[in-house]
Formats: structure tokens, C-alpha cells, sequence
């Protein structure tokens, strides 16, 4: 179940616009952020990376995270205008389907969700009905596109690296990173998945950290290295200064430290199972003759396992 995070800054309306409000859900199983930022002024808000609760052991999916966002929402007065991923998740289902049902806010992500769909689509061997044209999703971002939240401007970054598709959303002074940096003691994402690139991993990190040195960054998950407490909110000024892969990088020396480390990585527990669901859109598969849905499980497709 996901815990609620309070706004570590405040905010307040700016001159010439809003500064988002944010408030951030821990989904502890996972280790995910999730988020709702707003618009003050309006109350138009936007729901970032949501998670649908899921249990690997007994194949349970409950709504317990979503239903908490909800919650939220429905106390503040705020109006769901959009529903946002910043990349098919692999370590999480996403809501992002579920709180289309409830909500009517269209869902999106970045246009090169097709790329992904069609290398998964292979990959667990998917019927011909499953489209790969991202049609599971009302918008398709492209790079630089912009859209509103209210009476905010927000903008859409491509920040590839991590996954094939991975964007960043830029809205106001506040951008929502996914999984490309970290908190800066836990550096950045890894790269190995399939269609990830540790070279373009760090081109992303160096266009987020072009944006303005006071820009807040929202991360995608927060591992508590140490037993800290859970942290999900840094600065680009931050980063700079302290990012464990980042400070005293060039590309070569940062493409050598996420290279190895990945090699050291244990596959995400639920990249089988939730990669099909978040390249739907979030949408568990149809039910079946019988009235359950299943999940297909590719056997041996990613090399040999640890006790090898």
C-alpha cells in the first residue's frame, strides 16, 4: 500500500503562472513514487506513474495505491485532466487504466511506446489483436510537445536511456524524472534492459540537468540505501553537486560505472508479468473462456539465471 508524502517546499502561485503543487504516494513493495501535481490556481491536476497493486506469490491485483490517490484528489477538490507514464514500467503495473475508468482523464505517455510494444510483442509471443501502434493510450507525447494542466504549461522531454520511450515531464519549476537519475545518493538507473542504452542514458541526464539549477526534480523510486528514510525530491543544483554517478563524469567513465554495475543487477521480480500489462496501458489481458485472466510467462528468454 502506498504511503502519502507530504510536500516537502510548499508552493506558491508565481508571477505570470502557477508553481505546481505536488504530493507525492511511496508504494513500498515496489519502492515506487507515484504523483499528483496541480495547478493552484485551477485545481486541474495530473497523475503520474500510478501503481496497481499486484502480489507475484498468490497473482493478487488490488487497487489499494490508486484508491489512495483517489482519495486525495477527491479531498482537495482536484480535477484529473490527465493520466501520465513516463515509460512502461518494469517493476510495477501501472493504474494508469483503471483511473481512466474512474476518473474519464485521458492516459499518456511518449510516442516511441510503439518501439517497446513491438520488441515485447515478440518477446511473450502476442497475438496479432495486441496492437503496436501505442492506440492503448489517448495522446502519444512527442519530443518537445507541450500540453496544460489547468492554467499551467507543461512540456514533454525525451530522455531515452533507461528504456526506449522514457520521458521526462517538465511543468513549471518542477520536473518528474522517472527512473533516468535517483536520488543522488543512489545515482542513476540502470540500462540493460532490453532497448536501454547506457550511452543515451547519459545524454538524458545531461538535458535534464541543462534545465534551470533551481528546477525540482521528482524522481521514479527511492531505494532507501542505509535504511534512510524514504526521499523522492532533489535540484538540478543538487545533482550536480552530488549524484554518486554523475559528479566528476564525462560519458566514457559514466557508460563504464553503469555498464558494470548493471552486470552486478538482479532482473526486476516483476518484469515478466508487468511489462505486458503496462505495454496494454495499463490494462490486464482479456478474460478468458473461463472468466480469469492469465499472464504469459516467457520461459528462458533472458539468459541464465543466478544459481548459474
Amino acid at each position: 500500500m502506498s504511503d502519502v508524502l507530504a510536500n516537502p517546499t510548499g508552493s506558491v502561485a508565481s508571477e505570470g503562472g502557477s508553481r505546481p503543487e505536488v504530493k507525492a504516494f511511496f508504494d513500498k513493495r515496489t519502492f515506487s513514487l507515484q504523483y499528483v501535481v496541480w495547478d493552484p490556481r485551477t485545481k486541474a491536476c495530473a497523475i503520474i506513474d500510478p501503481v496497481l497493486d499486484f502480489d507475484e506469490k498468490s497473482g493478487s491485483t488490488a487497487t489499494r495505491s490508486a484508491d489512495a490517490i483517489l482519495a486525495f484528489v477527491g479531498e482537495h477538490d482536484l480535477k484529473p485532466e490527465w493520466i501520465l507514464d513516463t515509460h512502461p514500467h518494469a517493476d510495477h503495473f501501472s493504474a494508469a487504466g483503471y483511473l481512466n475508468d474512474r476518473t474519464g482523464a485521458p492516459t499518456a505517455t511518449g510516442e516511441n511506446v510503439v518501439k517497446v510494444q513491438k520488441l515485447w510483442k515478440g518477446l511473450y509471443n502476442l497475438p496479432d489483436s495486441f496492437r503496436t501502434d501505442g492506440s492503448q493510450w489517448d495522446r502519444l507525447f512527442a519530443d518537445g510537445d507541450s500540453f496544460r494542466i489547468g492554467g499551467m504549461d507543461a512540456s514533454v522531454m525525451f530522455c531515452p536511456g533507461h528504456t526506449m520511450t522514457s520521458i521526462t515531464f517538465v511543468m513549471g519549476d518542477a520536473a518528474f524524472i522517472h527512473d533516468t537519475l535517483f536520488m543522488p545518493d543512489s545515482g542513476s538507473a540502470r540500462a540493460d534492459f532490453p532497448g536501454g542504452d547506457a550511452y543515451a542514458l547519459w545524454r538524458s541526464i545531461q538535458r535534464i540537468l541543462s534545465l534551470p539549477d533551481d528546477t525540482r526534480l521528482f524522481t521514479g523510486h527511492d531505494y532507501q540505501p542505509s535504511g534512510r528514510k524514504v526521499e523522492w525530491q532533489s535540484t538540478v543544483a543538487q545533482q550536480k553537486a552530488e549524484n554518486a554517478h554523475v559528479r566528476g563524469q564525462d560519458e566514457a567513465s559514466f557508460v563504464k560505472l553503469r555498464t558494470e554495475r548493471d552486470r552486478t543487477l538482479p532482473m526486476p521480480k516483476l518484469i515478466l508479468p508487468s511489462l505486458q500489462v503496462n505495454i496494454a496501458g495499463g490494462r490486464l489481458p482479456e478474460p478468458e473462456g473461463d472468466g480469469r485472466r492469465y499472464l504469459k510467462m516467457p520461459l528462458n528468454a533472458f539468459g541464465t539465471a543466478p544459481w548459474d
